[in-house]
């Protein structure tokens, strides 16, 4: 059976962690290695987790408070060998065939790198399914600059993607799971994106990044993003450049560079803004982004 790596991050999740950890120690036609960084938790978690390392059942560590990126970058670091690897969020139930769906859709692509995720099922606090939005993306690079979309806790990637992601520790990150998809495009990975759901995604009102919330909370971030001006998509953009630029494809290296050269006068960001490369499939994300680079606070 191949080898999955699950990185899981805690902070302060004892009322869930359990659930979570007993879900991926039950997965499938898979042979599971669990490693755990605690993101300095306050109450029970640590308990928790030692009584399954008694066990042997996973392996853990406490950190400094990193918050989720960073922890789960760290995690990346610190990862063992292994086949495969994945992201785990402590309050999320997996289906017992999540990883091995991922496994099998991967194993032919062995020789490059390669990254496949799915869909979330949204639930309530108490795992009962709830609607939220379908995403297709276009699974392009030029989308992955513009639209932050991909469910870190739905990803399965293989070691030559974990290696290339581990050669460059970035100054700046938002989230771990947009930069990494945003390297695995880049340079040319094969991406598979798979439409069924094998986790339910629990929103419980203390979610890091939280879906099913209505429309009006969707546009309060996307004002929220507009307003704040942290820049993030260009800072990411200029990351990229400088610890991935040599390995990736040709045609992304220019894309890049116009991407990042769009705060450079009048005709770049016009340029920015008509090149349709740069679409997404969240057409409301796409205005906004062209509104941003129009303002040069993309």
């Amino acid at each position: 059976m191949s080898k999955i790596n699950v990185l899981l991050s805690s902070y302060n999740g004892q009322q869930y962690i359990s659930e979570l950890i007993d879900s991926i120690l039950a997965q499938t036609n898979v042979d599971v290695d669990l490693l755990v960084r605690d993101d300095g938790s306050k109450d029970n978690t640590l308990q928790i987790l030692n009584s399954y390392q008694y066990k042997h059942q996973l392996r853990y560590y406490q950190g400094e408070n990193l918050r989720p990126a960073l922890s789960f970058m760290q995690l990346l670091q610190d990862s063992s060998a292994a086949d495969y690897y994945a992201f785990a969020d402590q309050d999320d139930y997996w289906k017992p065939e999540k990883l091995s769906a991922g496994v099998t859709a991967l194993e032919q692509y062995e020789d490059i790198p390669a990254l496949y995720f799915t869909r979330t099922q949204l639930t309530d606090a108490d795992l009962n399914p709830i609607a939220g939005s379908d995403i297709n993306p276009y699974l392009t690079f030029g989308e992955s600059l513009v639209y932050e979309f991909i469910p870190g806790c739905t990803m399965v990637f293989n070691k030559h993607l974990r290696d290339i992601v581990n050669r460059y520790k970035p100054n700046y990150i938002p989230m771990h799971d947009v930069w990494i998809y945003c390297i695995a495009l880049a340079v040319g990975a094969k991406i598979v994106f798979d439409k069924t759901s094998y986790i339910l995604y629990r929103q419980h009102g203390n979610n890091t990044i939280g879906q099913g919330q209505g429309e009006l909370h969707q546009w309060k971030r996307r004002f929220d993003r507009l307003s704040h001006l942290e820049h993030s998509r260009f800072r990411r953009a200029e990351e990229l450049r400088k610890g991935f630029y040599d390995i990736m494809t040709t045609e992304n290296k220019l894309l890049l560079n116009e991407f990042i050269n769009g705060k450079k006068g009048l005709g770049n960001k016009i340029k920015l803004i008509a090149d349709k490369r740069f679409k997404c499939a969240d057409m409301r994300t796409y205005r906004l982004f062209q509104l941003a680079v129009l303002l040069n606070i993309y």
